[in-house]
């Protein structure tokens, strides 16, 4: 090989590495958080794992059945950031707990909010906000489902209900709110009737699996939501849902 040939492909690995280079820092910065909160519920079959960001912080609530999690977490965190600022487990039940220690294999979590955590408790992460209504201090339900924890997440004008698999006709809250998590996968015996017309969610997500033997949702779940007039995007049938807000507006993220 003459020199000619050498200088030629020496030239070549540069800008093989450059190209490189460029590429990497292109991701990086599609990575960049916006200023914007996104509530992401996500598709982990039939439970439930809603992952809330806002820049580089974050607050998971619940963790799915198993490992599925990961894989949400992976696509609407920077890869960068191992961190999440705050976990919140609503109750006991493996649908929503189950992917939680693989949760904690991957990532430092700085707070976790449980069963040591009631009505009145203001859990914040950042410019996250979720105030709890449910359960009462020092109450234990006989039905887990009961002992969910239960709180209206703020941020600005934007309200979201998370309700984990509550009895909603136990509530002693029904603020309206624009969108709502909604309780027990849409189970027949999550919602009533007064509850849902003094929330009034523009929007309404069900998280399930696909042909669940449970036979979630509910037809008497989703009639009920029709009759307040709620849009319902279903994780069975459209797979994570993402909600993007400024604190004034919001919208679903296609």
């Amino acid at each position: 090989m003459g020199l000619g040939s050498s200088v030629l492909s020496g030239v070549g690995d540069m800008y093989k590495i450059l190209a490189l280079a460029a590429a990497a820092i292109w991701l990086a910065v599609l990575a960049l958080p916006d200023n914007k909160l996104h509530l992401v519920v996500c598709d982990v079959g039939q439970g439930d794992a809603i992952l809330v960001t806002y820049k580089t912080t974050q607050m998971l609530v619940d963790g799915g059945p198993n490992s599925s999690v990961l894989k949400c977490l992976g696509e609407h965190m920077p890869f960068y950031d191992h961190r999440i600022e705050v976990v919140v487990s609503t109750h006991d039940h493996m649908d929503h707990t189950g992917g939680l220690a693989n949760v904690r294999k991957r990532y430092t979590i700085l707070q976790f909010v449980g069963k040591n955590n009631y009505a009145g408790d203001v859990v914040k992460a950042g410019e996250i906000m979720l105030r709890l209504v449910w359960p009462p201090r020092g109450e234990v339900m006989e039905d887990e489902n009961n002992n969910s924890r239960v709180g209206l997440l703020t941020y600005g004008n934007f309200r979201v209900w998370l309700t984990g698999d509550v009895n909603t006709g136990l509530l002693p809250e029904s603020q309206a709110a624009d969108v709502l998590k909604v309780p027990h996968h849409g189970s027949k015996y999550g919602m009533t009737r007064e509850w849902l017309e003094a929330v009034r969610p523009q929007l309404a997500i069900i998280s399930a699996g696909q042909r669940n033997s449970y036979g979630h949702p509910a037809p008497e779940a989703l009639r009920l939501l029709q009759d307040i007039g709620a849009k319902v995007l279903r994780t069975d049938r459209d797979g994570t849902v993402e909600v993007v807000s400024d604190g004034l507006k919001w919208w679903v993220r296609n």
